[in-house]
C-alpha cells in the first residue's frame, strides 16, 4: 500500500512531523505541498527546505491546486502549477475540488494536457467521490473517497466500472480514523480497490494538519 500524504501544516509549526516524513518518504506515493491553500504569493523558505529534503529522500512532490469544481480559470490553475515548479521543483499537481460530473470531462482533459505541457509528470484528481468513468483515464491517480471514517465504514459504495480499473489508479483519503484503527483503514482501502490511501486521525477544519500514523506502520 502506498500512502498519499497531504501534510497541511507549516514546517516551522511542526518540524518533527516533517522530519519524520522525510525519514519515511521513500515509502510514500507522494507528498502534497500546500503553503497557502495553493503556492501563495512568494516562495516560502521553510517549505523550500522541506521540499529539498523530501526530494533528496526520493519522494514525489505534488503542489496543491484548487479547481473550485471547474469554476476556476484554467489559466490561474496553470499559473499556480508553474509557481510550484519554480519555487519547490514539484513533480506534478494535486488538483482539489475537481468536478465529478460527466459534462466536466472535456474541460478537465484540457486542463490536464496543459499541466502535462508544463512538465507535470504526475497529476492527481480529487473529486472526493467516484466521478464519471472518463475522469479515471485523465490522470495518474483519482481520489474517489475523501471523508470521515464513520462515512467510510457505513456509506461507502463502489461503482461497477471501478472493478475493471487497476487499483493503483485510485486513492481513498479518510480522516477521523481512531488511531488503533488506522491499519484497518489501510486494509479496507486495499479491499475496496484503492492501492493508495491516506488515513489520518485528524478532524475538521483541517484533518490533514498531522502526519498519518499509517506512515509508521508502512515503515515497519
Amino acid at each position: 500500500m502506498s500512502l498519499l500524504i497531504p501534510l497541511y501544516v507549516h514546517p516551522a509549526e511542526d518540524p518533527a512531523a516533517w522530519h519524520r516524513l522525510v525519514a519515511c518518504a521513500a515509502r510514500t506515493y507522494a507528498v502534497v505541498l500546500n503553503p497557502a491553500n495553493g503556492p501563495g504569493d512568494a516562495a516560502d523558505p521553510a517549505f523550500a527546505a522541506a521540499a529539498r529534503a523530501l526530494r533528496a529522500a526520493g519522494t514525489r512532490l505534488l503542489g496543491y491546486v484548487d479547481t473550485d469544481y471547474g469554476a476556476r480559470d484554467p489559466a490561474r490553475i496553470t499559473d499556480d502549477a508553474r509557481r510550484y515548479q519554480e519555487w519547490y521543483a514539484t513533480d506534478g499537481c494535486f488538483l482539489d475540488q475537481v468536478t465529478a460530473r460527466p459534462e466536466g470531462v472535456a474541460a478537465c482533459r484540457r486542463l490536464v494536457r496543459s499541466l502535462r505541457g508544463l512538465g507535470a509528470s504526475t497529476v492527481v484528481l480529487n473529486p472526493g467521490v467516484h466521478p464519471a468513468p472518463g475522469y479515471a483515464r485523465l490522470a495518474d491517480l483519482t481520489v474517489t473517497f475523501e471523508g470521515h471514517w464513520s462515512t467510510y465504514v457505513s456509506a461507502f459504495s463502489r461503482p461497477s466500472w471501478t472493478v475493471r480499473q487497476p487499483p493503483d489508479r485510485f486513492c481513498h483519503l479518510v480522516y477521523g480514523v481512531p488511531a488503533p484503527l488506522v491499519p484497518l483503514a489501510v486494509r479496507t482501502a486495499r479491499e475496496r480497490g484503492a492501492a493508495v490511501c491516506g488515513p489520518v486521525t485528524g478532524e475538521p477544519p483541517n484533518p490533514w494538519s498531522g502526519l498519518t500514523p499509517a506512515l509508521a506502520e508502512a515503515d515497519r
